[in-house]
């Protein structure tokens, strides 16, 4: 009864508008060049400048969240309209289209799945896979999971290096890739024929910092104490989108900034709901339906030393301490 109830009550935030996807689409476009031009005209007055990159950055994560409705035909009410915007965006969220949303419906149809974790944006190591794993192994995943190299080295790495061929460009041709790529390059020429150096130096730095932005978002919509993991045929669907996936409640302009994609567990319900219409989504959900406590600041960023599902207690934990080469359970 209840997840009929969910269903029959996200479904009226389903529906999809011509208007309000080009209100969200324009509207995006004219911050992202307003504050790129500005950016690159007051490039030597940092006071101007440097809050006009972060601005610019936030433009990038929205034009990326909106390229991600695109992939859910959820941005427009005519699927055409979704795929043109879709390889528009591409260029600016650094993300072929395509292959962007052949990924992520894997990610979608294998949400929580420990079977398949190879379709999540993070990978996660269970507990007991950390105790069995020899010790240049452990090193790596402290690596890879450490918030100060994923949230900086890894946001460089994905969008600008490991995009440019991305994981399953065979599934979706390489055509679509090298055209994305040359689109990628020609706008680049573009901005240094515009803004010389200045430009190139301005939209890498909001591109770095939007890469942090986005990773953060994504370490966070499945990464958090009360998570969601198991394997067939006990895997439940319903609760690996509504338990499994985060509703984080950090602020109205960082909802205007991200284009309200942090309210993931609803998103993962239903993909149908467009981005303009998530948090009103989320705002209006009886407590009855809700599933788990919105995450803040603080549980946000507290989320970030939990790296190993713990199977038997079935959350995210720390690593576990080591002393004198016992291994001991977290705590």
């Amino acid at each position: 009864m209840q997840t009929i109830t969910i269903r029959d009550f996200t479904r009226k935030y389903a529906h999809k508008s011509n208007a309000m996807g080009a209100l969200s689409f324009g509207a995006t476009f004219v911050v992202y060049f307003l504050a790129l031009g500005l950016a690159g005209k007051y490039a030597g007055q940092l006071y101007i400048s440097v809050p006009l990159v972060v601005i610019l950055a936030f433009a990038m994560v929205r034009l990326y969240v909106l390229q991600h409705d695109c992939g859910h035909n959820s941005l427009f009410a005519t699927k055409w309209l979704n795929t043109a915007a879709g390889y528009i965006l591409s260029v600016f969220s650094l993300t072929p289209y395509r292959v962007m949303q052949y990924n992520h419906n894997q990610h979608h149809a294998y949400l929580g799945n420990l079977e398949h974790r190879e379709t999540t944006e993070i990978f996660t190591m269970t507990l007991r896979e950390w105790n069995a794993a020899p010790f240049g192994k452990r090193l790596s995943y402290r690596l890879y999971r450490n918030p100060f190299i994923m949230l900086s080295l890894g946001g460089i790495l994905t969008y600008f290096i490991v995009y440019r061929w991305p994981r399953n460009t065979r599934h979706t041709g390489a055509l679509g890739v090298v055209v994305h790529n040359l689109m990628l390059v020609g706008f680049v020429g573009l901005l240094y024929l515009a803004m010389g150096w200045a430009g190139i130096a301005i939209w890498f730095a909001s591109g770095v910092l939007a890469g942090v932005i986005g990773v953060f978002l994504v370490y966070l919509q499945h990464n958090f104490e009360e998570t969601y993991w198991d394997k067939k045929p006990d895997l439940d669907f319903r609760k690996a989108t509504l338990v499994g996936s985060s509703s984080l409640d950090l602020g109205h302009w960082w909802d205007i900034g991200t284009g309200n994609i942090a309210y993931h567990d609803l998103h993962h319900y239903n993909p149908g709901i467009p981005s303009y219409n998530l948090r009103r989504c989320q705002r209006d959900l009886p407590d009855e339906l809700k599933m788990h406590e919105v995450i803040r600041w603080p549980q946000a960023l507290a989320s970030f030393r939990l790296r190993l599902w713990d199977e038997e207690h079935e959350k995210l934990v720390p690593f576990p301490k080591e002393r004198k080469g016992r291994v001991l359970h977290p705590v």
